[in-house]
């Protein structure tokens, strides 16, 4: 038999060592759950991860990568990533319309043509009667120009820079009264559009409204070289001279300008003049190269002026 002072000691033993039990048992239970939280944790990151993955690697993500890229006039490097997308997930509508705009802008107007007659069969048809008809503009040929512009009218109907694209079109092939419907449409749905502008203001002086072009001009505030832009083309609109193309005496440096993002055109280098037709490629001048002042163009200068033009960039 044990004496007392021996049987106090066991029961303190024993307690002692169920409490350790017990302890022991909690702490490995709680590490248990704690494992599993953070697994749980790092699944739900983990699918997370790939969700989001998911969502940025798609093909319409890739296309507004290449639109973006063509807005800050990355021309070249666009036709790099189209071929990227298009080994990726096949030739698609947009990816040929990107395609054809960037073969437009660095001057390979033969295989632009080609894509865009490919559009015509697609939905995005307009955007291929479109860029068709610029080249066609670009061409001189601005009996064809407005047709193919027009086809593109009649599918994409509330497009303020085709709209304006048709109405200059018109006016360089003498259909001046045909114009007006279009370029007051343009300027209606797009008032902040210097393009629009522009060429409302050039019909107004081509059908002997001075004074309406000028409050016009007056209340878009252009510069005073962009209103001699304005009535010069007008003057040869009556006439029947032929627009100022690469090649033809400059202009003056006052009525110069730099090319900004938006499909608003102006002239950029040097020895090229006025443009005052469909705008051609302006790579197809320079070899393909950015000028200083395309790279860097002034943002407060008063000499760069507004020239009444179609886009040169032909947004769908």
């Amino acid at each position: 038999m044990c004496s007392p002072a021996m049987r106090r000691m066991l029961a303190f033993v024993s307690a002692g060592a169920a409490a350790l039990i017990v302890t022991g048992c909690a702490g490995i239970k709680d590490q248990y759950a704690a494992s599993a939280d953070a697994q749980q944790r790092m699944a739900a990151e983990a699918a997370a991860d790939t969700k989001a993955g998911a969502s940025v690697d798609t093909q319409a993500t890739y296309l507004k990568l290449v639109e973006q890229m063509q807005k800050e006039e990355l021309w070249f490097a666009s036709l790099a990533h189209i071929d990227a997308l298009e080994q990726r997930w096949g030739i698609s509508p947009e990816s040929t319309r990107t395609r054809a705009e960037a073969l437009r802008q660095t001057g390979q107007a033969v295989s632009a043509e080609a894509a865009y007659k490919r559009l015509l069969s697609t939905p995005l048809a307009s955007a291929g009667y479109r860029g068709l008809g610029l080249l066609a503009g670009t061409r001189g040929n601005y009996a064809e120009a407005v047709q193919l512009l027009t086809q593109a009218q009649r599918r994409t109907p509330t497009d303020a820079l085709l709209l304006s694209d048709l109405g200059y079109a018109q006016l360089r092939a003498g259909q001046i009264e045909d114009a007006r419907l279009p370029l007051m449409q343009a300027l209606q749905l797009r008032p902040d559009s210097t393009q629009a502008q522009a060429n409302l203001a050039l019909y107004f002086v081509a059908i002997n409204q001075s004074e309406q072009a000028d409050r016009l001009m007056e209340v878009n505030r252009m510069p005073e070289a962009t209103r001699a832009a304005v009535r010069e083309a007008a003057q040869q609109l009556r006439t029947g001279a032929p627009a100022a193309v690469r090649g033809a005496a400059p202009v003056p440096a006052s009525a110069r300008a730099a090319v900004r993002p938006g499909g608003t055109s102006f002239a950029t280098d040097d020895a090229a003049p006025l443009p005052l037709a469909l705008k051609p490629s302006r790579w197809s001048g320079i070899g393909g190269m950015r000028t200083a002042i395309q790279l860097n163009p002034p943002t407060s200068d008063s000499t760069m002026t507004q020239s009444p033009t179609s886009t040169s960039r032909g947004t769908p």
